[in-house]
């Protein structure tokens, strides 16, 4: 249906813009202006004349109604294919692309949560992880994925011109060296981006202070200037503080890995085909991030979804989803007329206000704030006392490091569920078992003592 409508703008634009000049001539046919001069009468039995000469060599046509295809795509129901976890374009579906990026070899996997945190700030990653090949394919499938999902939620958007406008923005930034995460700094005494320098060799004066960082970081900062990075710790630091008064290109080569990309170049210039790799790269990070400015709202609300869900149980989440297919089912158009409400009632069973001394029994006017749960208001007693085992009090105890126990029902503030939290540990403290004055031990007449007292006595050869 949109294919359609954007093919016939297309044609009346062209109409319009009457580049072969007919609109023109038709609208002078049609006024009766003609080679010999303005004939209204003339041009209209003409015009006539012709129709009907038609109508007489094909008697059998007949007259096509657009209209009709027409209604009929607006009956069909469009097929848009979402993912249960998508439901049906709430949310973000990123476990595959989860588990990719866990799968770069980063120093620990990370959770879901904190994935879709840290997943838009591709400048945070460090350089050498993003000329990987699988870096390369994480970011087509994350970029694929993301575009995929706005044109299922988003038809009526162009995308296309979105992302050639970034491509324009993107072209100018990366000739001024200024896209983010992908800065020209060049250092002083080479070739080489300040990205890929792990020690700052302008601290260390000697090589013994720069023997203190460690073989890690050494044979780091070794391997990311295409030296060799073997030997001993003394070794590596040496080599290492040959680059801080001497340039790359004016190096012995016997100081470089065997055919790595500084021995080839001795030094000298970026490989070209890294320097199409990075800008391939940066662009595609450029547009992902534009994408991600389009579904801000999208994946805030996957955040808050998913923090959600690790408090729920799974009979919880099922009841849950079971409700929410309960009312799309039941939705109609009685419900969007505007209901008569002055009082703001809450709305029954039935979707229309409750009656008001119903709202008075239940104290529904009576607001409760839990400072736990983010400051969130709550209607009624019984609706405050219920939400101390809902899934949001909970996840504001678990931040506290607090067990939501029968213990802390009816607690709302944060220093007072900790300072209940304290005495409570201090009890459990206090009635602890402490083996040197409840153990008991027995002498061979049969008195009995505990084993601090029973201890002094034997050491001091009374028992």
């Amino acid at each position: 249906m949109i294919e359609n409508i954007i093919t016939t703008t297309e044609k009346i634009v062209e109409i319009y813009e009457d580049k072969d000049n007919a609109r023109k001539d038709e609208i002078a046919a049609l006024g009766g202006q003609t080679a010999m001069g303005t004939n209204v009468f003339s041009a209209f039995y003409d015009r006539l004349k012709e129709i009907r000469e038609y109508h007489r060599r094909h008697p059998a046509a007949r007259v096509v109604d657009a209209n009709e295809d027409y209604e009929a795509m607006l009956k069909e129901e469009p097929v848009i294919e979402f993912t249960g976890e998508e439901a049906f374009g709430k949310y973000l579906d990123m476990h595959e692309l989860y588990n990719q990026f866990n799968n770069l070899k980063f120093e620990k996997p990370i959770e879901y949560s904190t994935y879709l945190d840290i997943f838009s700030q591709p400048h945070n990653l460090p350089r050498k992880v993003k000329f990987t090949r699988q870096y390369k394919e994480y970011m087509e499938n994350l970029l694929e994925y993301l575009a995929y999902f706005f044109q299922r939620t988003e038809p009526l958007q162009d995308l296309d011109r979105i992302l050639s406008k970034v491509t324009a923005e993107f072209e100018e930034q990366w000739e001024n060296g200024t896209v983010q995460g992908w800065e020209k700094n060049a250092q002083e005494n080479g070739h080489v981006p300040a990205d890929h320098t792990v020690i700052d060799l302008d601290f260390y004066s000697t090589v013994e202070e720069l023997k203190e960082v460690g073989p890690e970081k050494l044979k780091e900062a070794l391997a990311a200037l295409g030296l060799k990075s073997g030997g001993t710790v003394q070794q590596r630091a040496e080599r290492l503080f040959l680059t801080k008064h001497t340039p790359l290109e004016k190096l012995d080569k016997k100081h470089f890995v065997k055919g790595s990309h500084a021995s080839e170049l001795n030094g000298g210039a970026v490989n070209l085909k890294e320097a199409v790799n990075s800008k391939e790269i940066a662009l595609m990070e450029t547009k992902m991030n534009k994408l991600c400015d389009l579904l801000d709202e999208t994946i805030i609300r996957t955040k808050e979804n998913v923090v959600k869900k690790q408090a729920l149980t799974y009979d919880e989440m099922e009841a849950e989803r079971e409700e929410e297919e309960t009312q799309a089912d039941t939705e109609s158009d009685d419900d969007e007329q505007q209901i008569y409400n002055p009082l703001k009632l809450p709305m029954g069973w039935d979707g229309k206000p409750i009656p008001y001394w119903l709202y008075k029994l239940h104290g529904l006017g009576q607001e409760f704030k839990c400072e736990i749960c983010g400051n969130d208001s709550y209607w009624g007693r019984r609706a405050f006392e219920r939400h101390f085992k809902e899934w949001r009090h909970q996840h504001g105890m678990r931040c506290l490091g607090i067990p939501n126990t029968k213990n802390f029902n009816e607690i709302t503030s944060i220093q007072e569920a900790q300072e209940l939290w304290k005495r409570i540990q201090a009890r459990q403290g206090v009635n602890k078992w402490r083996p040197e004055l409840e153990e008991e031990y027995e002498d061979k007449e049969g008195n009995i003592y505990n084993k601090k007292t029973y201890t002094d006595l034997q050491r001091q050869g009374l028992i």
